[in-house]
């Protein structure tokens, strides 16, 4: 294998609350990215290997510039959506723009263009025509809002160089549904296996991250370097594929074959129907880092649920409030006194996929309610939640149970690895962030 070129790049990846592609040949070059955790063919020229450290708490964002002259933005980071886009347009709510007025390399996309007509075909919503002629693009969330604006190309400047050309989202009006989220960040870096995502635009082969478990960091690696002697063999499951349009079915998507869930050594009894997909495209397996914690589809949720209550009762006082429900999806809280320093020893949950296994320990298995207090106590929930009352259809894989988990997506040979690794170790091994 030929030499590898690292170069570094800082990103800053904020963690918030919130048409399948030919492969083409690749080259073995990547980049890595401190990360802060608060189908058309690729690109046959060659990229080098980036690393970027990125901050998360809710969300992972990303800071890179754009432009010219370069202007700084912070996207988050998004395995589960396709377009990336910006903020172009300033509100009460939006501190952070793009202004495509200050850029000489702007250049909005007319809808008469092949990447408005055919490379948008995934979009939930299809591009229109907007009364200049302009491809006008809108991206719907699962909570009702909306954003949209127009589809446009850009320079985007990756560890040190210029690539222009980039396809992206400027949106002028709505919100992403997290006004929060809307005001600390500028934008999304859609990174799922779509035509116009960044990672297929970029012409990666593969990229990967880690999430720290011990403080609020991470890195990102675009690209493959050596990594044999410092991270375990990666354990792979390939993903789903599905050729024909199903209503329910993501098709560019990083879905993966999910076959059953563990707590501590015991396997739950679900019959093998309720973890596959139905004709429609319901009961998919989704890999997101752009969702904070996982879901799961309300029958095999249920018995997650009554089998981690069973297993910790003793040493875990429930909460009994039949009418509270942390973030709508999670009824399963607990109390914990405030005076206690830890949580007491807690059964694992793994998640069980074809040729590979994730599991969720300790306190990523109970998220602290911010503000949740009840008397001398605090409130903790389940960090599982029931899709069903997200509205969707399917299983979700959020980035608070991939913490201190290499996660490698490898578009190449359609499959995703994983290896439990010291994460803020893995940055070091990369030479972003911080040192300890």
């Amino acid at each position: 294998m030929a030499s590898l070129h690292l170069l570094l790049l800082l990103v800053t990846l904020l963690c918030s609350v919130s048409a399948q592609s030919k492969i083409s040949p690749f080259s073995t070059n990547s980049v890595a990215f401190p990360l802060k955790t608060q189908k058309t063919p690729l690109a046959l020229n060659a990229k080098p290997a980036s690393a970027l450290s990125f901050h998360h708490n809710v969300t992972l964002t990303v800071t890179l510039t754009v432009g010219t002259p370069p202007q700084p933005v912070s996207m988050v980071l998004d395995t589960g959506s396709e377009l990336s886009w910006l903020h172009c347009k300033r509100t009460p709510n939006i501190n952070q723009i793009f202004d495509p007025a200050r850029s000489t390399s702007y250049a909005p996309v007319p809808c008469s263009s092949s990447m408005c007509t055919i490379r948008t075909r995934d979009f939930s919503v299809p591009a229109s025509c907007d009364a200049e002629k302009l491809c006008h693009t809108m991206i719907a969330y699962a909570d009702a809002s909306s954003i949209e604006g127009n589809l446009a190309l850009e320079t985007f400047h990756i560890s040190g160089s210029a690539i222009p050309g980039m396809g992206f989202g400027c949106m002028s009006t709505g919100s992403s549904g997290t006004a929060e989220e809307d005001a600390k960040t500028t934008g999304l870096l859609g990174m799922n296996r779509g035509s116009l995502s960044f990672v297929t635009q970029m012409g990666y082969p593969k990229f990967s991250y880690c999430i720290s478990g011990q403080d609020s960091s991470g890195v990102l690696l675009l690209g493959e370097v050596d990594t044999t002697s410092w991270l375990k063999p990666l354990r792979y499951t390939p993903l789903v594929q599905v050729s024909d349009p199903l209503p329910y079915f993501d098709r560019v998507a990083y879905s993966v074959h999910l076959v059953g869930i563990k707590v501590g050594t015991k396997v739950l009894p679900l019959q093998k129907s309720v973890l596959e997909l139905d004709h429609t495209g319901a009961g998919q397996t989704m890999v997101d880092s752009g969702t904070q914690f996982s879901f799961l589809l309300g029958p095999v949720y249920t018995v997650l649920r009554n089998e981690f209550k069973a297993q910790t009762t003793g040493f875990l006082r429930p909460l009994n409030d039949p009418n509270y429900m942390f973030q709508d999806t999670m009824d399963l809280c607990f109390l914990v006194p405030l005076a206690q320093m830890a949580l007491p020893p807690l059964p694992t949950v793994t998640l069980m996929f074809q040729g590979a296994e994730m599991t969720v320990s300790g306190e990523r298995l109970l998220y602290r309610v911010p503000g949740g207090v009840k008397g001398s106590d605090a409130i903790h929930c389940f960090t599982f939640g029931n899709s069903d009352l997200l509205g969707i259809e399917a299983y979700v894989i959020g980035h608070h149970h991939q913490q201190d988990m290499w996660m490698e997506f490898d578009l190449a040979q359609s499959r995703v690895g994983l290896a439990e690794v010291r994460c803020d170790l893995a940055s070091q091994k990369l030479g972003v962030g911080q040192k300890k």
